[in-house]
């Protein structure tokens, strides 16, 4: 049955056309009640599981209302919002619909069902967003002073990568250099972990070789952590140029490639009977010892 929504983000409403099941071609301002898991615009989206399929689309799957929201006031592309019909009526939900429409995107109304089978999980939340996904170019990172980069050398997990990402947003760094083989930033497990961060936090990626390039003439001082090191990483300099932090994959820890590169080499002293620190947790320890000289209490 067909019927009207209205939203009203702007200055003035938008009314949209509804229609159910549409397998017809895509028209921004209609909203689709979508019920069918093998509606083909379902299929396309369930797609972006693989990593082959967001690399081909240049598009990612992200969750939440809030994120939803933060993402769009952030300027991000968003290409389909979809919402469950919980979210019927809710005026942040309209909010972000009208976002969506006003950005030319489609917007779809699906079952709980549907949601569920998109996003993995038995309870979806209300909201998810379909986004262009955004590569920072290595070239264009010029550190400045004051500046925290933080780099990464092939790692394997989306749930580090994402709470790395969320860690140094949390911790007010200037972004993530991926370098190597590495996860995809753009993985919903990834997106998920960042909490949100994803969408405030420039990434970028290289190949090994393409990062030494552009370490040398980057003016920054590489503290790499290393089993080698020789420094207490408290004691490292961390003022007088930019940092970039190197950490190294999971399992096998730094290359002597990219070790012997650095500027700084650096252990965390650690007592008791685990012989390492998760990446994610290295990663925060060393970020916030980076930055503490800049770091103050809001109410301090």
């Amino acid at each position: 049955r067909p019927f009207h929504l209205a939203f009203q983000p702007l200055d003035e409403d938008l009314i949209m056309s509804h229609s159910k099941d549409d397998d017809g071609p895509r028209r921004p301002g209609q909203v689709k009640e979508i019920t069918s898991l093998s509606n083909p615009i379902i299929k396309d989206i369930k797609a972006l599981a693989q990593k082959k399929n967001r690399e081909a689309s240049g598009t990612f799957m992200a969750e939440g209302l809030k994120l939803v929201l933060d993402a769009l006031e952030t300027g991000w592309r968003i290409d389909t919002l979809m919402f469950s019909k919980a979210g019927l009526g809710k005026p942040l939900v309209e909010k972000a619909a009208s976002r969506t429409i006003a950005a030319g995107g489609l917007v779809l109304e699906v079952s709980e069902k549907v949601l569920s089978s998109v996003t993995h999980r038995d309870n979806p939340q209300m909201v998810v967003g379909i986004f262009k996904a955004r590569w920072q170019s290595l070239s264009d990172i010029k550190p400045k002073p004051g500046q925290t980069w933080v780099a990464l050398d092939r790692v394997r997990d989306p749930g580090n990568l994402g709470t790395i990402i969320r860690t140094a947003d949390a911790a007010g760094a200037s972004g993530v250099i991926l370098v190597g083989e590495t996860t995809d930033p753009f993985a919903l497990e990834t997106v998920r972990a960042t909490m949100g961060s994803i969408f405030s936090m420039p990434v970028a990626r290289a190949s090994a070789q393409d990062f030494l390039k552009w370490q040398k003439q980057s003016g920054a001082n590489v503290v790499a952590t290393h089993l080698k090191g020789a420094i207490d990483y408290r004691t490292a300099d961390y003022k007088s140029k930019p940092v970039i932090v190197l950490m190294g994959n999971e399992q096998a820890g730094l290359p002597d490639e990219l070790a012997d590169a650095a500027d700084i080499k650096v252990r965390i002293p650690q007592q008791g009977k685990a012989d390492s620190l998760n990446l994610a947790c290295a990663t925060a320890v060393m970020l916030f010892e980076a930055r503490r000289h800049l770091l103050v209490l809001d109410d301090a």
